[in-house]
């Protein structure tokens, strides 16, 4: 049986100082990866570089703002992108296939499942998904934070074993990388603190940093799958994680080993597209975060409903403090749940089968 893993690299790893791509480098991963699938090794790919691609290509001789420098590098730097992967790839005799997708596109039970039977049918064909946000496209408050968020929805609707973050960095640092004195943690728990140790910088050429890459890996193992986080230009650092780990610098957040469902991996990465809020008191906040049998969100326990949603859509959850503390698939439309709140007797608002806590993964 073939392992499963995502590999997200970031654009630091395929970047040059100078903005433009580093086409060695990206031969160098493409080699790494093509090991892999010798070692029995499913890969899906989530790749930045398609603007680095595009700077290298054209040359801007008036002002662009930055909405529209994305636009146009982007939709000339993929095509580049693709081409080389595809040149880099037919090398070792495999197939690749582009995904480029947007956050909307997850935003229903329906949809999630379209991409995911996409990847699906792509890997038991031998072919390579590629995948990256559509950025000539995604540019409205509703995009990835970057593709560390990508990476780890792609992760676990794919039902990896593991997700591979390459970054510029060795992993998470107890101090500042630039201290000598500080040094790599290798293991962590989805549920660890890490207010000490996280800076707020963001990498030089991405969207994101690294406080992104602790929520999302948290978010992830939280689920049940393995979150490496590790530098993707050190030499033969992909085989290095698989073949000899304990050798190789890299931070591992564990897995939780009580794996969630699917549709519950669906809604822990749908914040984004809650249509609604339901606000509980402060025995159901407690009931739901602390206790040790399944529980399910009553109308009894709340106490207002915001928002117009449909039975099914994603509803967020806070408390009395107004904190987010669960997402969740509504059991009824907005209206409806409006009248019987406080209610006895009656079906869950929110079922326990369709509720994600978000209690291990809120804090840094």
């Amino acid at each position: 049986m073939k392992h499963r893993i995502v590999i997200k690299v970031g654009s630091n790893v395929l970047t040059r100082s100078n903005g433009t791509l580093d086409v060695t480098q990206m031969s160098a991963l493409v080699d790494q990866i093509a090991m892999l699938r010798s070692l029995k090794y499913d890969v899906v790919l989530v790749s930045s570089g398609a603007i680095a691609s595009g700077r290298s290509e054209i040359k801007i001789n008036h002002k662009l703002d930055s909405v529209e420098q994305r636009q146009l590098y982007s939709a000339v730097g993929q095509v580049k992108l693709l081409n080389l992967y595809y040149d880099f790839f037919r090398e070792h005799g495999l197939k690749i296939g582009q995904v480029l997708t947007m956050k909307e596109n997850f935003g229903t039970r329906r949809e999630y499942l379209n991409q995911r039977s996409c990847m699906t049918v792509m890997l038991q064909n031998g072919i390579i998904p590629i995948v990256n946000e559509n950025d000539t496209v995604s540019v409205t408050e509703l995009m990835f934070t970057d593709n560390d968020e990508l990476s780890g929805l792609i992760a676990s609707m794919i039902g990896a074993e593991s997700l591979i973050i390459l970054s510029n960095v060795d992993g998470i640092y107890n101090g500042s990388p630039s201290d000598p004195s500080c040094s790599v943690i290798r293991e962590l728990h989805p549920n660890a603190d890490l207010t000490d140790y996280i800076q707020a910088e963001k990498s030089g050429f991405g969207r994101g940093g690294m406080i992104t890459k602790c929520r999302i890996a948290r978010k992830v193992a939280s689920e049940g799958i393995r979150v490496i986080i590790a530098n993707g230009k050190t030499p033969n650092i992909l085989i290095n994680l698989i073949t000899k780990p304990a050798e190789t610098l890299h931070t591992e957040f564990l897995p939780n080993p009580d794996a969630i469902s699917s549709v519950k991996k669906w809604i822990a990465h749908s914040a984004g597209f809650s249509k609604g809020i339901i606000h509980i008191n402060h025995k159901a906040a407690e009931t739901l975060l602390n206790s040790c049998k399944a529980t399910s969100l009553l109308l009894v326990g709340a106490t207002a409903i915001d928002g117009d949603f449909e039975e099914g859509d994603i509803v967020s959850i806070v408390d009395e403090n107004q904190t987010e503390i669960a997402l969740g698939r509504s059991g009824y439309d907005a209206c409806e749940a409006r009248q019987l709140i406080g209610r006895h007797n009656q079906k869950p608002l929110v079922h326990y089968d369709y509720l994600f806590l978000l209690k291990d993964t809120n804090s840094n």
